[in-house]
């Protein structure tokens, strides 16, 4: 009886150590949990050294209660997949671009309509107002909901080698955009032919003629490396769409109510960090560019103003859009 006693007290502390030892997405480990962070960001960008800085913030806010593992690179599936990771409890927390939440919240596609932005002063105005808080809590009955925002610059069109000066330089041209129904619209109005694809594959796509061309913003050409391949940059800067950090409800919910302060806190500490090196990372982005034999082409903008105005008539039929689009004007 003894041995058979202490056989089962020698198990049952083995069993308490190995479930001590499990540390995955949501899980916790020796009293804290370590959740996942997913994106398709390279490690130099500099939305994942705010997100490095926003990881550090929470363990030394939260006491090390709760720590964010990283994965960047598209490690984990494209923007779309983590999305879905998000929604299956497999991932707590992603990096997207806002045009990516488009298919899950209506409102989200105000940030994709070209122009909608008259400066960069006008932009950052309208992303700390309230409209912009609404908006993140507007896929909660998908899942999760928006932490915060990071600049990812004006986004113009980059070919090959022809140079987009006018709307009729896009016709016949096979243009990479993001898996959004306003980008795939604005570029039509345009003149181009859209061509959804993850940004995983655009340098591939470039490079063997299955796109013509693509639109982001200059750090695309050095990060990813489309500079390699695209030599003609031409900027008529037609969206400001931000990238959103999301976090699942359900990952959110099981935060204590200090812990989600700590979140809130850590994640508008990362977006005026990355506001701070943000600029630098773009001016250096154009020297890189320039380096690797990309040309940069002043464009008139009001041209491809014209163009998509039609968005416009399209988009305020709908009240609560139109409202919001009337709102972010006010505030230029």
């Amino acid at each position: 009886m003894k041995r058979f006693l202490l056989g089962l007290l020698v198990l049952s502390f083995s069993i308490v150590l190995l479930t001590g030892c499990g540390n995955s997405s949501g899980g916790e480990s020796g009293g804290s949990k370590q959740l996942k962070l997913a994106h398709n960001l390279s490690e130099d960008h500099p939305v994942n050294k705010a997100l490095e800085k926003f990881a550090e913030e929470v363990k030394e806010k939260t006491n090390g209660e709760v720590t964010v593992k990283i994965y960047p690179n598209g490690v984990l599936g494209s923007e779309k997949e983590v999305l879905e990771q998000l929604q299956s409890g497999a991932v707590d927390m992603t990096k997207v671009s806002a045009g990516a939440l488009e298919s899950f919240s209506k409102e989200y596609s105000v940030f994709s309509l070209p122009y909608i932005f008259e400066s960069k002063d006008h932009y950052r105005k309208v992303m700390e107002s309230d409209v912009v808080k609404d908006i993140y809590q507007s896929t909660k009955d998908k899942g999760f909901i928006g932490l915060t925002y990071f600049d990812s610059g004006a986004r113009s069109f980059y070919t090959k080698d022809t140079p987009i000066k006018t709307p009729d330089d896009l016709k016949g041209l096979k243009i990479r955009v993001m898996d959004s129904p306003t980008a795939i619209e604005m570029v039509k109005l345009m003149g181009g032919t859209p061509t959804p694809m993850p940004y995983g594959e655009i340098y591939t796509a470039l490079q063997q003629g299955v796109v013509d061309g693509a639109e982001s913003n200059p750090t695309a050409l050095t990060t990813g490396k489309h500079g390699e391949v695209a030599k003609a940059f031409s900027k008529n800067e037609h969206t400001m769409i931000p990238d959103i950090a999301v976090i699942s409800q359900k990952t959110w919910d099981g935060l204590t109510e200090d812990q989600q302060k700590a979140f809130e806190e850590a994640a508008a500490d990362a977006t005026k960090y990355h506001t701070e090196i943000w600029n630098k990372a773009i001016d250096d982005a154009v020297k890189e560019a320039e380096d690797m034999g990309v040309k940069f082409y002043d464009v008139d903008k009001q041209p491809f103003i014209d163009a998509v105005q039609p968005m416009y008539k399209e988009f305020k039929k709908d009240k609560d859009i139109a409202k919001i689009i009337d709102e972010i004007k006010s505030m230029k």
